[in-house]
């Protein structure tokens, strides 16, 4: 079995189409990622704000954005991508199962932002705001972790595993979704 310890350090790899599409939608994603996470930092800062219910229904505005472009991302990867891979790795535990755990982390943290901020009372009060936005936060920080493991690591790991007829299929197969 693989670790991740073991496929580090091996240098840049050149990855297939269907790996380097994964890769590129990263950047989008970082970037929305990022605003979002200075939205919520601005909220969590800021003890004497106001408008607390206006700021949490914008930072919802942009999550949900963020989300619908995540969404698909993340289908591609856990339709495709990890099947693929666990037949030369497994998926229980390993890499893959660690990637599975952090989709579903930070999808939770997601949603239940989303769930809370959906019907906000008339007044949210600092406490309130401030739990809400450390919710995207989490999830900021665990995506961040994760796009650097799949970037340095899976995706590398994949390249030397999958067969050529493999790469083509994972290409064809991502770009239906």
């Amino acid at each position: 079995m693989h670790s991740f310890c073991h496929m580090n350090g091996q240098g840049e790899v050149k990855l297939c189409a269907g790996l380097e599409r994964l890769k590129k939608e990263h950047g989008p994603l970082r970037e929305q990622k990022q605003r979002l996470f200075e939205q919520a930092q601005a909220i969590v800062g800021d003890k004497e704000g106001q408008n607390w219910k206006e700021r949490l229904l914008a930072l919802r505005e942009n999550v949900q954005a963020f989300v619908n472009e995540l969404d698909p991302h993340s289908q591609r990867e856990e339709g495709v991508l990890f099947p693929m891979l666990a037949q030369y790795i497994g998926r229980t535990s390993g890499p893959i199962a660690v990637m599975e755990y952090e989709h579903d982390q930070a999808n939770q943290r997601l949603a239940s932002f989303l769930t809370k901020t959906a019907e906000l009372p008339e007044t949210v009060d600092c406490e309130s705001a401030v739990a809400l936005a450390n919710e995207v936060i989490d999830a900021y920080h665990i995506l961040a972790e994760h796009f650097m493991k799949e970037e340095n690591v899976l995706f590398p790991m994949a390249e030397r595993l999958l067969s050529d007829e493999e790469k083509e299929e994972l290409s064809e197969k991502i770009s239906q979704i």
